[in-house]
Protein backbone atom coordinates (compact mmCIF):
# COMPACT_ATOMS: atom_id res chain seq x y z
CA UNK A 1 0.00 0.00 0.00
CA UNK A 2 1.33 3.47 -0.92
CA UNK A 3 1.39 6.51 1.31
CA UNK A 4 -1.02 9.40 1.04
CA UNK A 5 -0.44 13.09 1.66
CA UNK A 6 -2.18 13.87 4.95
CA UNK A 7 -1.61 17.61 4.74
CA UNK A 8 0.69 20.18 3.26
CA UNK A 9 2.65 21.78 6.10
CA UNK A 10 3.83 25.37 6.01
CA UNK A 11 6.43 26.71 8.45
CA UNK A 12 5.61 30.28 9.42
CA UNK A 13 6.06 33.06 11.97
CA UNK A 14 2.42 33.07 13.16
CA UNK A 15 0.43 29.91 12.49
CA UNK A 16 -2.98 31.29 13.44
CA UNK A 17 -2.58 34.52 11.44
CA UNK A 18 -1.34 32.75 8.30
CA UNK A 19 -4.00 30.03 8.61
CA UNK A 20 -6.66 32.75 8.87
CA UNK A 21 -5.37 34.29 5.62
CA UNK A 22 -5.47 30.93 3.82
CA UNK A 23 -8.91 30.12 5.23
CA UNK A 24 -10.07 33.31 3.50
CA UNK A 25 -8.32 32.33 0.27
CA UNK A 26 -9.92 28.87 0.25
CA UNK A 27 -13.31 29.91 1.70
CA UNK A 28 -12.68 27.50 4.56
CA UNK A 29 -12.39 27.75 8.32
CA UNK A 30 -9.79 26.90 10.89
CA UNK A 31 -10.17 23.85 13.10
CA UNK A 32 -12.46 24.49 16.08
CA UNK A 33 -9.61 24.19 18.57
CA UNK A 34 -7.29 26.70 16.83
CA UNK A 35 -6.78 30.01 18.61
CA UNK A 36 -4.47 33.05 18.34
CA UNK A 37 -1.04 32.22 19.70
CA UNK A 38 -1.34 28.47 19.06
CA UNK A 39 1.85 26.95 17.59
CA UNK A 40 -0.19 25.09 14.95
CA UNK A 41 -3.36 25.81 12.99
CA UNK A 42 -5.22 23.65 10.46
CA UNK A 43 -7.26 24.71 7.42
CA UNK A 44 -9.23 21.87 5.84
CA UNK A 45 -11.21 21.84 2.61
CA UNK A 46 -12.77 18.95 0.73
CA UNK A 47 -9.61 18.66 -1.38
CA UNK A 48 -6.67 19.68 0.83
CA UNK A 49 -5.55 20.14 4.43
CA UNK A 50 -3.02 22.89 5.14
CA UNK A 51 -1.18 22.72 8.45
CA UNK A 52 0.58 25.89 9.59
CA UNK A 53 3.35 25.49 12.16
CA UNK A 54 5.07 28.36 13.95
CA UNK A 55 8.87 28.10 13.72
CA UNK A 56 11.54 30.50 14.98
CA UNK A 57 13.43 30.81 11.67
CA UNK A 58 12.32 33.47 9.17
CA UNK A 59 11.68 32.72 5.50
CA UNK A 60 14.93 33.43 3.66
CA UNK A 61 14.62 32.07 0.11
CA UNK A 62 12.09 31.37 -2.61
CA UNK A 63 9.68 28.51 -1.93
CA UNK A 64 10.78 25.13 -3.28
CA UNK A 65 7.11 24.03 -3.30
CA UNK A 66 4.14 26.26 -3.97
CA UNK A 67 0.38 26.01 -4.45
CA UNK A 68 -1.35 26.62 -7.78
CA UNK A 69 -4.90 27.89 -7.30
CA UNK A 70 -7.70 27.55 -9.83
CA UNK A 71 -10.79 29.69 -9.16
CA UNK A 72 -14.05 27.76 -9.15
CA UNK A 73 -16.70 30.48 -9.34
CA UNK A 74 -14.89 33.49 -10.80
CA UNK A 75 -12.26 34.36 -13.35
CA UNK A 76 -8.53 34.34 -12.70
CA UNK A 77 -8.45 38.13 -12.75
CA UNK A 78 -11.39 38.44 -10.34
CA UNK A 79 -9.67 35.98 -8.01
CA UNK A 80 -6.38 37.90 -8.15
CA UNK A 81 -8.24 41.08 -7.22
CA UNK A 82 -9.96 39.30 -4.30
CA UNK A 83 -6.69 37.82 -3.00
CA UNK A 84 -4.90 41.16 -3.20
CA UNK A 85 -7.75 42.63 -1.09
CA UNK A 86 -7.16 39.84 1.48
CA UNK A 87 -3.53 40.95 1.84
CA UNK A 88 -1.64 39.02 -0.84
CA UNK A 89 1.01 40.88 -2.81
CA UNK A 90 1.85 40.71 -6.51
CA UNK A 91 5.15 38.95 -7.23
CA UNK A 92 4.99 38.46 -11.01
CA UNK A 93 2.34 38.83 -13.70
CA UNK A 94 2.56 36.08 -16.33
CA UNK A 95 -0.73 36.91 -18.09
CA UNK A 96 -0.39 36.89 -21.88
CA UNK A 97 -2.15 39.06 -24.45
CA UNK A 98 -4.20 36.03 -25.58
CA UNK A 99 -5.74 35.76 -22.07
CA UNK A 100 -3.74 32.72 -21.00
CA UNK A 101 -1.05 32.65 -18.32
CA UNK A 102 -1.04 33.00 -14.55
CA UNK A 103 -0.26 35.44 -11.75
CA UNK A 104 2.25 34.78 -8.98
CA UNK A 105 1.28 36.25 -5.61
CA UNK A 106 2.73 36.02 -2.11
CA UNK A 107 0.75 35.44 1.06
CA UNK A 108 1.07 37.67 4.13
CA UNK A 109 4.35 35.97 5.13
CA UNK A 110 5.91 36.06 1.65
CA UNK A 111 5.16 32.49 0.51
CA UNK A 112 4.62 32.45 -3.25
CA UNK A 113 1.59 30.86 -4.92
CA UNK A 114 0.05 31.08 -8.38
CA UNK A 115 -3.45 31.83 -9.64
CA UNK A 116 -4.33 30.05 -12.88
CA UNK A 117 -7.29 30.31 -15.23
CA UNK A 118 -10.63 28.95 -14.04
CA UNK A 119 -12.00 25.81 -15.67
CA UNK A 120 -14.54 27.92 -17.58
CA UNK A 121 -11.76 30.14 -18.95
CA UNK A 122 -9.71 27.09 -19.97
CA UNK A 123 -12.56 25.52 -21.93
CA UNK A 124 -14.06 28.73 -23.30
Amino acid sequence: MASLVRHVTVDCADAYRLATFWAGVLDASLADDDNPGDPEALVETSSVKLLFVTVPEPKTVKNRVHLDLQPRDRTRDEEVKRLLALGATLVADHRRPDGRGWVTLADIEGNEFCVELSEAERSG
